[in-house]
């Protein structure tokens, strides 16, 4: 009952599932779906179809309407379908009726995200990161899904597991938590450590919505080899490089990205990654442009450092995959000068935006990369005056 995460989302054929409600419109939803589809191939999952519901408030008892999950049923039954995912966080009470009518796993997209973390976690750090998200999860959940259990039998025997057996397990589930905290606070002194022993070195960090392209990024402007592909949240561990361009040295971190509704308990337990945001002199916010929603995409990147305490930071919006947008934004007949105007509208709108503290590139054709490292070079000389005013030369 307690390794619920654990399992292998990979092969499975799924179905999305989502509520348009007063707070959420269709479009929007929409939208997050599509995010939900991109989520579930990042696990493993295909998504086959997807399901919508209009309700003013989700039912309470199965999320959707008694209509709707019949639906659902009897397509997963017919289909063969062995998972499905909703896009918003359920109960442990949600998810055991769910999965009684359906006969199939149930997961939200708080659970598929934090099954991607686990899958991503390499280091000690990341796997007690993602390990005390996951308990963290389940813990309000275990008596819905011990509901579940004694209903179906669930391979534990014909009795209900009773409630000895859920206490047992919460009071497991509350010493791991107690454990993996310990742990993870020891891990936060030794990051908090390793930061200080960075020295004077001005600290600069990529921030950006997930699958922005951050650490092709890192891997460029620090000719280094950091893992990079077109999923989402390739990168879970901070990776520092030392970096120097025309002899004036600074330090770059990429970091993990973020995404609409990120679990809070991943926030919480990501907090020595966030720290790495949180101390850095200036960030790097990267974006994809070619992203349709991408200005919404900015909106949750500010939000997240707002919540972490880094949005008053000196910040240069890094606008990339040009290339990509420019084949989708405007038609191959259209005249160079037209073509031209457009993007002189676009760069002006954000440097306005901005306060001037914008640049468009193409990492993947190496577009304004000169120019991206002269941006970053002349904002680092500025910090680097502005920390040791007294000093002519930094190095």
């Amino acid at each position: 009952m307690i390794d619920q995460t654990s399992n292998s989302l990979n092969d499975l054929e799924a179905v999305l599932v989502g509520v348009v409600t007063k707070e959420q419109t269709e479009a929007r939803l929409k939208e997050y779906l599509g995010e939900l589809a991109f989520l579930a191939d990042t696990a493993g999952a295909i998504a086959v179809k997807t399901f919508i519901q209009k309700l003013p408030n989700p039912d309470s008892r199965t999320f959707v309407g008694k209509g709707k999950l019949q639906e659902i049923t009897e397509y997963v039954k017919a289909r063969g379908i062995g998972l499905v995912i909703f896009d918003d966080e359920l109960t442990g009470s949600q998810i055991g009726n769910i999965q009684e009518e359906t006969g199939v796993k149930v997961i939200d997209r708080t659970d598929l995200i934090l099954d991607i973390f686990a899958s991503r976690a390499k280091t000690a750090s990341a796997k007690v990161q993602v390990e005390l998200a996951q308990y963290q999860y389940i813990l309000p959940r275990l008596k819905g899904m011990w509901k579940h259990l004694e209903r179906q039998g669930g391979g534990i025997g014909s009795r209900g597991p009773g409630e000895t057996e859920i206490e047992t397990d919460r009071r497991i589930v509350k010493d791991k938590i107690a454990l993996l905290r310990k742990r993870l606070g020891e891990i936060d002194k030794q990051s908090a450590t390793q930061r200080k022993e960075r020295g004077t070195y001005i600290r600069v960090a990529l921030v950006g919505y997930t699958n922005v392209g951050k650490s092709t990024l890192m891997n460029i402007l620090s000719k280094s080899d950091v893992f990079a592909e077109n999923k989402l949240f390739a990168t879970l561990d901070t990776t520092t490089r030392k970096i120097v361009y025309e002899q004036t040295p600074f330090l770059l971190s990429d970091t993990v990205g973020f995404i609409r509704k990120l679990p809070h308990h991943l926030v919480e337990s990501f907090k020595s990654t966030l720290d790495e945001v949180r101390e850095a002199d200036c960030l790097l916010h990267v974006v994809d442009i070619s992203h349709p929603g991408y200005e919404d995409q900015i909106g949750v990147v500010n939000k997240t450092l707002q919540d972490i305490g880094a949005f008053d930071k000196p910040i240069i919006t890094i606008f990339n995959k040009m290339d990509i947008y420019e084949k989708e934004a405007f038609d191959p007949w259209l005249e160079e000068s037209v073509k031209t105007e457009l993007l002189n509208q676009l760069d002006a709108r954000w440097q306005h935006l901005t306060n001037n503290g914008a640049i468009f590139i193409s990492a993947t054709e190496r577009r304004n990369i000169d120019g991206l490292r002269q941006t970053i070079l002349e904002k680092v000389k500025a910090l680097y005056e502005e920390r040791y005013p007294y000093l002519t030369n930094f190095y």
